[in-house]
């Protein structure tokens, strides 16, 4: 939860339609395997679920997130949490280790953020995070671009997400100064209630310059677009999510 721009995230609405975006992270945080004692900062934290998962082992974690309403919620479970953003992490301590969930892909200055994560490591601090990869929502996209095409009213469609490749991630990370332990990509297809939801809550950014009337012909004609291809009886909503996690270690 990034792009305080492109969303205007509702812990609610969040809450209730994307909890899977905590509980299917739980082996991102067995990759970050906090220990009592370390000092973890949480970039993007949400509503707070993984901070308090990750301050279980007994280590401090001080959480960040540009949405003022994510950060009230993670702060009434009693973490230590700011609005802040990922390109200026203005924290005078250094960490032992940051984390990073479902976050990164909104970030549109993935250099600034990395360098930024590089300066409040410790040495030898380590980065774990997971974020959307290369091919990440492929057929949401295709349908919400040819939405914006069929409809010349509504503008030039503006993907808010930055979604690469193995590769190339890999050269940024080694550019700042990381050494990279591990580096995957992960096709995860992930079972979702409602596409209306999921466009309710992760495409609002794109569509907050629509009416009222014209958001609701967006939302039907993707859905109409994408129900053969991510939806079935058996299974309901599954959308194509492939994911990138990795481990680095701040090298110098």
């Amino acid at each position: 939860m990034e792009d305080k721009e492109s969303n205007n995230w509702d812990a609610t609405k969040y809450h209730k339609y994307a909890d899977f975006v905590s509980k299917l992270a739980m082996p991102v945080v067995e990759l970050l395997a906090p220990k009592k004692g370390e000092y973890i900062l949480d970039i993007g934290c949400g509503e707070g679920s993984l901070a308090c998962e990750i301050e279980s082992s007994g280590a401090k974690v001080v959480a960040v997130d540009l949405s003022e309403d994510m950060v009230e919620k993670t702060k009434a479970k009693g973490v230590e949490a700011y609005v802040m953003s990922a390109i200026d992490l203005y924290l005078k301590h250094k960490f032992d280790a940051v984390f990073s969930n479902a976050t990164l892909h909104w970030v549109l200055e993935p250099q600034k953020a990395l360098e930024e994560i590089y300066k409040v490591l410790k040495k030898d601090g380590r980065f774990i995070a997971e974020f959307g990869a290369k091919g990440n929502i492929k057929h949401l996209t295709i349908a919400m671009q040819t939405v914006f095409d069929n409809h010349p009213e509504f503008g030039t469609f503006q993907s808010p997400w930055y979604f690469p490749s193995i590769k190339d991630y890999q050269v940024l990370l080694e550019e700042i100064g990381f050494k990279v332990v591990s580096i995957e990509s992960i096709t995860r297809p992930t079972k979702i209630d409602d596409i209306t939801n999921w466009l309710d809550i992760f495409a609002n950014g794109i569509v907050k310059h629509l009416s009222k009337e014209q958001k609701v012909v967006f939302k039907k004609e993707v859905k109409g677009l994408l129900e053969h291809l991510l939806y079935s009886e058996k299974d309901g909503w599954v959308v194509d999510y492939v994911r990138l996690r990795l481990k680095v270690i701040k090298s110098g």
